[in-house]
């Protein structure tokens, strides 16, 4: 498929094409939409055999989107940990972009700090993404690079290391930390996939301290963002996120509308086949709609066991030992 294709599927409004068609490309950025697509697809053995490729594609900004990426689809499956390094490469990799700089070194030591494990880690990490000598001059480094709409361009591989960054450290318990990433992303890039995404993360930020009227303008943010851009898949998540917050949020006729919206993101992933938001829209349904649980918890089980089925071991793995992921047939 040529790239326009790839990127209309990928973050447009056009149906997903046949697996068939994304198993190679011409170029690097073929590649890499053609990775995210088999994501979305639930095809995860295929997208990481794209993605470890492209890992090591001599150009950095490649690179680091090709780590986020294999990140994003690490976390789906409830690989936190296993995110967590991929998005310190990602943001290493940009960070530094071979350029040389002892400031940029700085910051990418302290995305590698960040990833240790301790909470005297996560201090360093966070403090060397906030040091303005140090990330800011990568961004510096970067600014004369030609921007991508879609933000497949330096400053958007950065906001996606950092809001990966962010996601992953929320899932590990450390509220604080993510706070910091999503924050620091926010500086990086205002268009509108970084405020999609940053909108999910500040979310569940939100709802993990247990505010979930907070919760809400974030959610609201990337779900308008997503429709107003036509971007399909973006709006089913950020339907399934406004839903939970609206609920969590005891909003006026939240569970009308939050049914209205898990509803819609379902039938919009079944329709599409975005099995990697489908499982997880079902369960959110069988919360909302109580009566009907057996039957959505059933839906997930069946979808699930599709999605490892085309998992790699290493997918399959951290699906096993994850706690937010459902065993199918357990």
């Amino acid at each position: 498929m040529h790239e326009a294709a790839l990127r209309a599927a990928a973050f447009g409004g056009e149906p997903l094409p046949d697996p068939a068609s994304t198993r190679g490309g011409d170029t690097a950025r073929e590649r890499l939409l053609a990775a995210i697509v088999l994501g979305a697809q639930g095809r995860y053995a295929a997208a990481a055999a794209l993605l470890d490729v492209l890992r090591r594609d001599r150009d950095p900004v490649t690179a680091s989107l090709a780590a986020s990426t294999l990140g994003a689809h690490r976390r789906q499956l409830g690989g936190h940990r296993q995110a967590r390094a991929l998005d310190g490469e990602a943001f290493a990799k940009v960070a530094d972009g071979g350029q040389g700089s002892a400031e940029v070194g700085r910051a990418s030591a302290g995305a590698a700090a960040a990833l240790e494990g301790d909470g005297e880690s996560d201090r360093l990490g966070s403090a060397a993404i906030g040091d303005p000598s140090g990330l800011d001059a990568a961004g510096a480094l970067f600014g004369s690079a030609t921007t991508d709409p879609d933000g497949l361009d330096a400053a958007g591989a950065r906001a996606d290391a950092l809001l990966g960054l962010a996601a992953d450290n929320l899932a590990l318990g450390r509220l604080t930390a993510a706070r910091r990433f999503a924050a620091r992303a926010s500086r990086e890039d205002a268009r509108w996939r970084a405020t999609v995404r940053g909108g999910w993360v500040g979310a569940e930020i939100e709802l993990a301290a247990g505010h979930g009227a907070a919760a809400v303008p974030h959610a609201e943010l990337a779900f308008e963002t997503a429709v107003a851009r036509g971007a399909r898949r973006h709006a089913v998540k950020s339907g399934i996120v406004l839903a939970v917050a609206l609920r969590a949020a005891g909003a006026p006729d939240h569970r009308e509308i939050s049914d209205a919206l898990v509803g819609k993101a379902m039938a919009t992933a079944e329709e599409c086949e975005l099995l990697s938001l489908l499982w997880p829209a079902a369960l959110v349904a069988a919360d909302l709609r109580p009566g009907h649980a057996e039957e959505y918890r059933f839906r997930v089980a069946e979808v699930l066991h599709a999605v490892l089925r085309n998992a790699d071991p290493c997918g399959r793995r951290v699906a096993g030992e994850s706690p937010w992921v459902p065993v199918p047939g357990g």
